[in-house]
């Protein structure tokens, strides 16, 4: 890592350019607890992955064999930057069926994953020195990629009396210490798995209303709920930024392709992006994607077999030690207080990877200040694994 210089500095020294400080972000610990797995894997060691959030299950047979028929056509090419009208059609269908939301195909941009997503809205909503109120723990991507666009980061420190959720009264001691251009919530949340409660999301919704704010709901793990079902932000607010993916629940992390639904009047602004940044979004992911709302069944069973392993991480856990897990209301991760064994879960995570091969994310992925008391599981893989995970951890643990 380079030490931070002024740009005045950076055109005064001698020697090469040296790179920018706005690509100075903090790594995503995740990805990298990805790579050190992989490096043992290739050693020869047998590695069960809790780490990264990846459905363990294939990508659905139909949208296999969409993409198969697809290829047979030969010439596979750049799409309209806001997507295919089929798909985007499509999509619209889905709110009406799933959420009983009217939405126009017009308001819809498929994007190059959620991540292309976030990018946008950001560069679409905000200029350099916003502020942007978020929730810790949460997801690393949303401060990394405000950091390196030139935006502040807000926290909005959740806590067990607040179910591990944002509120509007945190919303309101953030505001007042100066305004705020923007929030962005996730439910159910990463790392947490915890969901807003429908009067929480139209109290959050309300308070971004009355500032002025622009409000972006990440409803990435929608589909992947244990009981109750989500709301999506537009039931309450048809000015609402939603973004999702076909990443989790659809199974396609690697297709690379997800949507927003936008306001109207940031639809050119966002399509003027889109075309100089990304062009289109990939064409064969877009069939791909128009077909994975035809794989209810074969998603459900997936789904099923998520439920089974958040049972089996609720029962061992407490068991092993580990007796502080967040509400698992979705997605597929158990949020877990280590602090019984440890005040350092970076090197209580790798020492658990080397000594154990179980490969977890440490805390500090999700919440700088608190996370090096917490560890994150992902319980999106085999049972089998699961069951081995548990079994591996409670020997490690009794060493």
């Amino acid at each position: 890592m380079h030490d931070k210089v002024s740009g005045d500095e950076r055109i005064l020294r001698h020697g090469p350019p040296m790179p920018s400080r706005r690509s100075d972000v903090a790594p995503f610990i995740a990805m990298d607890v990805l790579r050190d797995a992989r490096n043992l894997e290739r050693q020869g060691r047998h590695i069960l992955h809790l780490e990264v959030g990846q459905p363990g299950a294939p990508t659905p047979a139909g949208v296999r064999a969409a993409v198969a028929e697809a290829l047979t056509g030969g010439s596979i090419g750049y799409t309209e930057a806001l997507g295919t009208t089929p798909l985007r059609e499509r999509i619209a269908r889905h709110y009406l069926e799933t959420y009983g939301v009217r939405v126009a195909p017009d308001r819809i941009v498929v994007t190059t994953g959620s991540s292309a997503a976030f990018v946008l809205a950001f560069l679409a909503c905000f200029e350099a020195g916003d502020r942007i109120a978020l929730a810790a723990p949460g997801y690393p991507a949303y401060r990394n990629i405000l950091s390196g666009l030139g935006l502040e980061t807000v926290w909005l420190e959740t806590t067990e009396a607040s179910r591990w959720a944002p509120t509007a009264a945190m919303l309101d001691d953030a505001s007042a210490v100066a305004p705020l251009q923007g929030m962005l919530v996730a439910s159910p949340a990463n790392p947490s798995g915890t969901m807003l409660e429908p009067d929480a999301m139209e109290a959050l919704l309300a308070g971004a209303r009355d500032r002025g704010m622009w409000f972006i709901s990440d409803e990435i793990y929608h589909g992947l709920t244990y009981g109750g079902a989500c709301d999506t932000a537009l039931q309450h607010d048809d000015d609402a930024i939603v973004i999702n993916s076909f990443s989790k629940y659809y199974c396609m992390t690697g297709w690379r392709i997800g949507w927003m639904v936008v306001p109207e009047r940031l639809v050119r602004p966002v399509e003027r992006l889109a075309q100089n940044i990304y062009i289109s979004p990939p064409a064969l992911s877009q069939v791909a994607a128009i077909a994975a709302f035809d794989c209810v069944d074969e998603l459900e069973r997936n789904k099923a077999v998520y439920a089974r392993n958040r049972e089996i991480l609720a029962e061992a856990l407490p068991r092993l030690g580990f007796d502080r897990i967040l509400p698992m209301d979705g997605a597929f991760y158990a949020y877990v207080d280590v602090s019984r064994f440890t005040n350092d879960s970076l090197d209580f995570a790798e020492r658990m990877l080397h000594e154990a091969g179980v490969a977890t994310t440490p805390g500090l992925d999700f919440d700088p200040d608190r996370g090096s008391r917490f560890l994150r599981f992902s319980f999106a893989g085999a049972t089998a694994d699961i069951e081995a995970a548990v079994d591996r951890l409670g020997d490690w643990l009794k060493r």
